[in-house]
């Protein structure tokens, strides 16, 4: 019994060696992380794309090609379409660039003809209403609506620098104050895309719930996502996702001082206030959410929503005061309202212009 007594208390504590994780060698130019959490390189795009392969091999036979094949396509195409770029190359987001090729051409042929006009003028809002429902139904992100915004500004500014000014009944201070409104314009969707009010993981904050309602309300949030994330009992949150519709379940706290009823937002991991709500297309909880704007690619909430009606209000502004003095200087002697539904001989003193 001594003897064990004595190689009892000579054993030392074995430390465990921590396991050393090997390092990732550092991108090239032309290297990059695709979508599979592979190393691949740009000159390797045009490669090893089984579903662009069979999709060709579907389409040459005369058979139909699965939608979900379609959107597998256009992700790997999206993925692998980058530029070379210190510390690895940049993926370029293909939606910015449609705006800046389609709405130059549609312009221009708006202004050979009214009916042109008309048919124009009728079939952007459909087409945008179309993508929009695309984009809308993937739950995904897009700068396609932002380009859209910003170019058309840009478009617009330029025609009017080139076509109305020179005609020499604006003046310095009247193009000065619609300068001036679309900088203002350009500073307010600055602000507007900044920090919604995203809200912070339950480690971060400074009061973080007690352990029972964290296993309490995980086991809410597992019964309704069918055990998408799971709330260790430290108060940590574990990084398991599974794919899926999420929904969030809505209990009132137990023990709660101030009894009111709060959301468990099962995919954050994350007690909600009032008003705060998880945007589906951002992945993330937001304070006060409004909603998520594919103009600004943003939520609205707590944090922008101030700047966000003031980009409006000064792009409505701004707007009908361009409009004003582009009718004035195109259709002289008649009233803004009048000219902006008559105005005869526009289209054949201002054929080429947009």
């Amino acid at each position: 019994m001594v003897t064990g007594a004595k190689s009892k208390a000579n054993m030392k504590p074995v430390k465990k060696k921590k396991i050393e994780e090997p390092e990732l060698e550092p991108l090239c130019c032309c290297e990059y992380i695709d979508r599979n959490g592979e190393k691949n390189h740009v000159a390797a795009c045009l490669c090893d794309c089984q579903d662009l392969d069979e999709g060709c091999d579907r389409w040459f036979t005369c058979k139909s090609v699965q939608p979900e094949t379609c959107e597998r396509i256009m992700d790997t195409i999206s993925d692998r379409l980058r530029i070379p770029w210190l510390r690895g190359a940049k993926k370029i987001n293909i939606s910015i660039i449609p705006p800046l090729l389609l709405l130059p051409g549609f312009l221009h042929v708006a202004s050979w003809h009214f009916l042109l006009g008309v048919v124009v003028l009728t079939s952007l809002p459909v087409l945008a209403l179309w993508y929009y429902y695309l984009t809308h139904r993937r739950k995904e992100q897009t700068l396609f609506f932002l380009s859209l915004g910003l170019f058309s500004l840009g478009y617009m500014y330029y025609v009017f620098l080139r076509e109305v000014v020179p005609r020499g009944r604006v003046g310095p201070s009247r193009l000065t104050v619609l300068t001036c409104g679309l900088f203002l314009i350009l500073f307010a969707l600055y602000r507007a895309k900044k920090n919604p009010g995203y809200l912070s993981s339950p480690a971060n904050e400074a009061t973080p719930l007690s352990n029972s309602q964290i296993e309490c309300l995980s086991r809410e949030g597992q019964e309704k996502t069918k055990g998408f994330l799971a709330a260790d009992p430290s108060g940590s949150v574990s990084s398991r996702a599974v794919k899926g519709d999420l929904k969030s379940s809505s209990r009132v706290l137990a023990g709660s001082p101030t009894k009111v009823k709060e959301d468990w937002c099962a995919k954050c991991q994350l007690v909600r206030p009032a008003r705060a709500w998880h945007c589906r297309i951002c992945g993330i909880c937001v304070r006060r959410m409004d909603h998520h704007c594919v103009w600004i690619n943003s939520c609205v909430g707590e944090s922008n929503h101030q700047a966000f009606i003031l980009a409006l209000l000064i792009f409505l502004l701004t707007s009908v005061y361009g409009i004003t003095l582009t009718l004035d200087t195109i259709c002289r002697d008649r009233s803004v309202f009048t000219a902006l539904f008559y105005c005869p001989g526009v289209y054949s003193d201002y054929r080429w212009s947009h």
